[in-house]
């Protein structure tokens, strides 16, 4: 009976398990899937955060190029392929364009997008410039400028991928103009390329002052020759690494489109002597690309264990922008003023304001309609003294000009007041010169005459003479 009893049991407890089965087990294959799932995408990070290398400028040209590559190129032709490379290279490096990513693990990084917000800048500055380097109208840069322009982070349509792509079409066509003997072509004399090197100085500055502000004390910065007093507040440790790897990417940009910009204008920079200075400029973005050995961007302070990577990237800007400054001096000197153009609408500055999650404005270095000078004014004064001269010599004005015809009123009416106190005069004077006729011959009579009445017209300036 015992061992029925047992079998019995035994074939309850297994019913009981096939009826009511215990999921406990469950959690550990989805643990394993959940482990797999992280060190996938610490690994697509890791290799997705490392930057590009660099690329040699004149053989972008020929792969951009292509098939076109055997025929001469025009002036701007290495430029070109330089910003379609930089383009390229935001969209085909590893795990692609980073910025707008919805879903990890580009959800989760912040350094490569902010690189890619550095390079994106510089591409905005220089499609902003190409419009006044080009010798001939090319409504092409406008439709480049119009797709690099808007906000970084887009993913829903347009994306910004859809726009690069565009401004990458664009930049196709005009790169084939450029090789086909046309008019398209950049200016022999430097033209726009002043205005340019101005505004890279002006981001050297600005981010030499921002990567400064990631120590609190500014007696640091006294041997760096940075403005204490502008530099913004102190940047957040949380943003810190930010504003670092935009710096760089501004920094990488910048090195091939100046290198790129040095064989297309070799001839402009050799006339002005500033080939050497623009040479030590491009070095200098070289060294601030260096390796970066810490996994961290560290912020140490003066001579302590950890090192302050923010404020050796400021040294580098800092003498980069030193050296802009120079050959913008220089360049100044050859290169001719841009010709004075109709006012245009604000350009959208949006890198100075997305990177910190707000919307875009108008651009802040937006030139406004200079005020009246002086010298203007005086001009202006000059032009209507000179019209009011034109009235009272007797020049009619025209029908819309009530007040000049109020004082062609009363200019008559004081001269008829003064040709009535002169009417004895001129009777004098016209029997003077009748008497003078009739001693003269008589072929002259006719003259002295006409002499006489030219005389007592000029008398009464204009009004009816008293004979």
């Amino acid at each position: 009976m015992a061992l029925t009893h047992k079998g019995a049991a035994r074939r309850r407890n297994r019913n009981e398990v096939l009826e009511r089965p215990e999921y406990g087990w469950i959690w550990k294959p989805l643990l394993t899937l959940l482990v797999i799932y992280l060190v996938v995408c610490l690994a697509l990070g890791i290799w997705w955060s490392r930057p590009p290398a660099s690329f040699n400028v004149e053989q972008a040209v020929v792969d951009q190029r292509g098939t076109a590559s055997g025929n001469t190129a025009a002036r701007g032709a290495v430029t070109t392929a330089g910003l379609m490379t930089l383009i390229e290279t935001l969209l085909e490096k590893p795990g692609g364009y980073l910025r707008n990513d919805v879903a990890p693990p580009g959800l989760w990084l912040d350094n490569m997008p902010a690189w890619e917000l550095g390079v994106l800048v510089q591409a905005r500055r220089i499609s902003r410039s190409l419009p006044a380097m080009e010798q001939s109208s090319a409504p092409v840069l406008g439709v480049v400028q119009e797709s690099l322009m808007g906000d970084s982070s887009d993913w829903l349509y347009p994306s910004t991928e859809k726009r690069l792509n565009q401004a990458l079409g664009e930049l196709s066509d005009y790169l084939g103009a450029l090789g086909t003997g046309g008019d398209a072509a950049f200016g022999d004399q430097g033209q726009g390329l002043v205005a340019w090197l101005e505004a890279i100085t002006e981001s050297l500055d600005e981010l030499g002052l921002r990567l400064s502000a990631s120590i609190g004390s500014r007696e640091e910065l006294r041997d760096l020759d940075i403005d204490a007093e502008n530099m913004p507040g102190k940047t957040p440790w949380y943003r810190v690494d930010n504003v670092f790897f935009e710096a760089r990417g501004q920094a990488w940009a910048l090195m091939h489109l100046l290198e790129a910009m040095r064989r297309d204008q070799a001839d402009v920079l050799a006339s002005a002597g500033v080939t050497d200075h623009w040479e030590r400029l491009v070095a200098e973005l070289e060294q601030s690309q260096r390796r970066l050995w810490s996994p961290l961007v560290l912020n140490g302070s003066g001579f302590g264990i950890f090192a302050n990577h923010s404020l050796v990237l400021a040294n580098h800007m800092v003498r980069a922008r030193d050296l802009a400054r120079q050959v913008t001096e220089g360049l100044a000197e050859v290169a001719p003023a841009p010709a004075a153009t109709a006012s245009e609408p604000p350009v959208v500055d949006v890198e100075r304001r997305e990177d910190a999650g707000q919307e875009p404005v108008a651009d802040e270095g937006g030139d406004p309609m200079p005020a009246p000078t002086e010298e203007a004014a005086t001009a202006e004064s000059a032009v209507d003294t000179d019209t009011g001269d034109a009235s009272e010599g007797g020049v009619p004005a025209s029908s819309g000009e009530a007040p000049a015809e109020e004082a062609a009123s009363d200019e008559n009416v004081a001269d008829e007041s003064v040709a009535e106190q002169q009417a004895a005069d001129s009777v004098e004077g016209s029997d003077d010169a009748s008497q003078e006729g009739q001693q003269r011959p008589s072929d002259s009579v006719e003259e002295g005459s006409s002499d006489a009445s030219v005389d007592a017209g000029a008398t009464t300036e204009g009004e009816p003479s008293a004979n």
